[in-house]
């Protein structure tokens, strides 16, 4: 049976990245990251009681999905919700990746 992830185990899954961010990406993510924090994502949030943010920018959040066991990108418009359900199995330095990307 699925149980949603602890914040003890969201900082593993953060803290496997990190030595592995190198320079431009580093920063970013210094930048963008926040203490995690539950928000609600409406189709398949509510089980878990929503689902950890990570980082903001713009109107983007990075978010780890404990269903699919992977972070993802979506966007938001008002803070502590998830417009849009992802189900991608990322690691959080591929995220980070993107989302830098998307800002050149």
């Amino acid at each position: 049976m699925w149980e949603p992830i602890s914040l003890e185990e969201l900082y593993f899954e953060i803290q496997k990245t990190v030595p592995e961010l190198k320079d431009e990406l580093l920063i970013f993510w210094e930048q963008i990251k926040i203490e995690p924090e539950k928000w609600q994502e409406l189709l398949y949030g509510n089980d878990g009681g929503g689902f950890w943010v990570v980082a903001i920018f713009g109107e983007k959040v990075i978010w780890y999905n404990d269903i699919e066991e992977g972070f993802n990108i979506s966007d938001y418009d008002t803070p502590n919700y998830i417009l849009e359900y992802g189900t991608e199995q990322d690691e959080l330095k591929w995220c980070l990746n993107k989302l830098m990307k998307l800002n050149k």
